[in-house]
């Protein structure tokens, strides 16, 4: 995972659906890395007696993407097949899944001959009508918002929570760099053999723990949306930028997997190198499209077209890294909150484009 591409790859894996009152979008992309090692899960209706229960769930795969693959299509059967959820002890259930889900790999040939060392984070949410069981394994993160605020998210597993560096130093690791033995970046993940290797020590005591942080929520009529993403999404965004970013899209857009394409490539605009992954889940809650909302949408595409057109009689041999350093100086009314310009960057070069189409060529990522 440590080599990048000379420009990313910017083509989406997209899915959306929805059940039981719900509606999803997934967006995914490979972004500047060398391979894609995110996978994920989304499903209304779970068969049978759970037909009024949905599951949501983002792999972010590091060493190779065999686990993260593994976890997206076994996981959620592992887990509704244990004893604790079948009586209805949803937590319980949840978590021997994750452990048993752990334990099984190891038998797996590639992973038990030691030629595949991967691992990967993992962030799923069981949904039924009443409540919202989030179940987070390292660095993938839920966020629930109301009110275009996040109410609750999950924390992520690094080495160096006082908690997680504890046990590490229990089983004769160290934290340096803020990794675990100064390579790995989260502290749980499943997967990852290489780490959970002491012999005297239970499954959850290992150097890399496999056991998941879970959380039990009533549904509330206020709930609006909840995103699970992984750390290529929130390493540029927070929780308070994303929740803001969002609810601005839906009040333009009920297209899911539009918006979560957006929140994607904003980040890619804003920096992030990693692979992205992005599930969004809207509840009844969710806030309607308003034309208010698009009309100012309108208004704020039509006022960059107007400057880029001024800006490119200026300065009729601008490339367009040099025109987004011109905008990004103006103070640009209505822009995305929790994106800026960074949510327009797609616009800003189609409109380029069209007008410069000589220079097209350097609305590439990486030439700018």
């Amino acid at each position: 995972m440590g080599a990048f591409l000379e420009k990313p790859m910017t083509s989406k894996h997209n899915e959306h659906g929805e059940g039981n009152g719900l509606r999803y979008g997934v967006g995914s992309m490979q972004g500047w890395r060398c391979e894609m090692e995110d996978a994920y899960h989304a499903k209304t209706g779970l068969g049978d007696s759970l037909e009024d229960w949905n599951y949501f769930a983002v792999f972010d795969g590091h060493a190779g993407d065999n686990v993260a693959k593994h976890c997206a299509a076994n996981l959620l059967q592992r887990i509704i097949t244990t004893s604790e959820f079948g009586n209805n002890d949803i937590t319980k259930g949840i978590h021997t899944g994750f452990l048993q889900l752990d334990e099984s790999m190891r038998n797996l040939p590639e992973l038990a001959s030691g030629m595949d060392k991967s691992g990967t984070t993992a962030v799923c949410a069981f949904i039924s009508s009443q409540h919202l069981y989030i179940a987070n394994c390292g660095d993938s993160r839920a966020v629930l918002c109301q009110n275009a605020q996040p109410i609750f998210t999950t924390q992520d597993h690094k080495p160096i929570l006082p908690g997680e560096k504890e046990r590490i130093l229990n089983a004769g690791g160290s934290v340096m760099v803020q990794r675990v033995n100064g390579s790995l970046a989260v502290s749980r993940a499943l997967g990852d053999y290489d780490y959970k290797k002491v012999a005297n020590l239970g499954q959850c005591e290992q150097l890399v723990s496999p056991e998941p942080e879970i959380f039990c929520r009533d549904r509330e009529p206020a709930d609006e949306f909840l995103v699970l993403a992984c750390d290529g999404v929130w390493d540029v965004m927070s929780n308070e930028e994303l929740c803001q970013f969002v609810h601005n899209r839906l009040e333009v857009s009920d297209n899911l997997v539009d918006v979560a394409n957006q929140v994607i490539d904003t980040c890619l605009h804003k920096g992030s190198r990693d692979n992205m992954s992005i599930i969004i889940i809207a509840f009844p809650g969710a806030p309607p499209v308003s034309e208010e909302a698009q009309k100012r949408e309108e208004a704020l595409e039509q006022h960059l077209r107007n400057r880029i057109e001024q800006i490119l009689g200026e300065m009729a041999s601008i490339e367009y890294g040099a025109l987004l350093k011109e905008l990004a100086r103006e103070n640009i009314p209505d822009l995305p909150p929790g994106g800026g310009l960074h949510a327009k960057c797609s616009y800003v070069s189609k409109v380029f484009k069209e007008l410069h189409p000589k220079l097209a060529e350097t609305c590439e990522m990486g030439n700018y």
